[in-house]
């Protein structure tokens, strides 16, 4: 498993409020082989972006992947993690320290910016972890 696509996904109601991550991982033949739906507290909705790729990017260095592309309807957490965006907030420093120190540990990283609408699935598993809190 060398390489590995993973969407990801964090939300925050209320922002800040109640938040919680989700993320995919998929192998070179697009099959699902991880997924990731956890309340993670109370957080932003970036603060929630950003956990949902460290949690993602650790997973995928614990499945042996070499190359990961992720993916994530978070324009500025994508535009941060690429160098285009400074990372302003307080709250988004270390957070942004950490994803990019997981993302050297990899042979090649890459970070896009997709369309809401084209990352369901990691939105679906954000929400389905604060259901399961809110019970």
């Amino acid at each position: 498993m060398s390489r590995l696509t993973i969407n990801t996904d964090g939300l925050s109601k209320n922002n800040p409020g109640q938040a919680a991550i989700g993320a995919v991982l998929r192998n070179a033949r697009r099959e699902k082989v991880a997924t990731i739906s956890q309340a993670i507290g109370i957080a932003t909705n970036n603060e929630a972006e950003y956990r949902a790729v460290i949690a993602a990017l650790e997973k995928a260095l614990s499945l042996g992947a070499k190359q990961v592309d992720v993916l994530s309807d978070s324009e500025l957490m994508v535009r941060q993690l690429n160098g285009r965006y400074r990372v302003k907030s307080e709250g988004l420093q270390p957070l942004h320290l950490e994803a990019t120190r997981l993302m050297g540990q990899f042979e090649k990283v890459t970070v896009k910016y997709i369309p809401r609408e084209r990352n369901t699935e990691a939105d679906k598993l954000a929400n389905a972890a604060i259901t399961r809190k809110r019970q």
